[in-house]
């Protein structure tokens, strides 16, 4: 970012911290939160300053954060609404950035009563460790310039991918919610090894590394994963007789119908 921006997180929670992150260190962070330690704490990591309001978050910054749940959203917008159409007004508007599962940008102007510049986005909480899957959608209002600035700081979180609206209740279901499902795999696999007699720490380590080195050959090799499954699969070995066992427990479908769960649940809390 050439040209030195202010940022804000509403929420100080694992997520936001993760994205404020990525933030130029010449930039000026804020933060606010209902937690006082918790902002403290991040305030103190971060080198950021602590706003005594979420409205004072938009009246200081170009770039914020709502970093909330969804069931809060609402009232996080009602307060910070005179704030965002007074800087609209002024033509030096706020961008609000949300992960608010469901809240689309339409509604999220709605709820304001203006158009203004408003981001989505579903990032997942490997951005802890900066190997994230973030999708982003923009609207109309948000200038390109915004935008780097934008991918510029979500770049240090993970991989960053710009898409069309429509599909980010289905992203919400995949990516969003997806780690959850891969650790309970892995939580199984490891355990499967231990009930095979490998002693609980070597099945867990030896369950992750699995898991880490897959997903890299799919994505290092682009081989389609069923490519990659055959290569493991000999007629009549010890591969085909697990996924055997997969397939009688219906473990494909079981996967599909968590993701679609996951993406019927975002639709729902729109």
């Amino acid at each position: 970012m050439a040209e030195k921006i202010s940022i804000a997180s509403i929420g100080c929670g694992n997520m936001g911290f993760a994205l404020l992150k990525g933030a130029e260190k010449n930039s000026d962070i804020y933060i606010t939160d209902t937690d006082a330690e918790k902002a403290k704490a991040a305030a103190e990591s971060l080198g950021a300053k602590i706003l005594s309001c979420n409205a004072e978050a938009v009246e200081k910054c170009d770039i914020v954060f709502l970093a909330v749940k969804p069931q809060v959203l609402s009232a996080v917008l009602a307060e910070i609404s005179p704030a965002v159409i007074k800087k609209n007004t002024e033509g030096n508007p706020a961008v609000l950035v949300s992960m608010a599962a469901g809240w689309s940008i339409e509604k999220i102007q709605s709820v304001i009563g203006i158009k203004f510049p408003v981001v989505r986005i579903m990032p997942n909480t490997p951005a802890l460790i900066g190997k994230g899957m973030i999708a982003m959608s923009v609207s109309q209002e948000v200038t390109a310039e915004r935008i780097r600035d934008l991918k510029n700081i979500l770049d240090s979180t993970g991989k960053v991918d710009q898409i069309e609206e429509r599909f980010m209740d289905a992203v919400t279901g995949l990516s969003g919610s997806g780690p959850a499902f891969v650790y309970l795999f892995i939580e199984a696999l490891a355990e499967g090894g231990v009930n095979a007699g490998l002693p609980k720490d070597k099945a867990l380590s030896y369950a992750v590394q699995t898991a880490l080195g897959a997903a890299a050959m799919v994505q290092e090799t682009g081989k389609q994963p069923g490519e990659l499954k055959d290569m493991v699969t000999s007629p009549g070995g010890t591969t085909i007789a697990g996924i055997a066992a997969l397939e009688d427990g219906a473990f494909r479908s079981t996967v599909k119908k968590a993701v679609e769960a996951a993406w019927k649940r975002s639709i729902e809390l729109g």
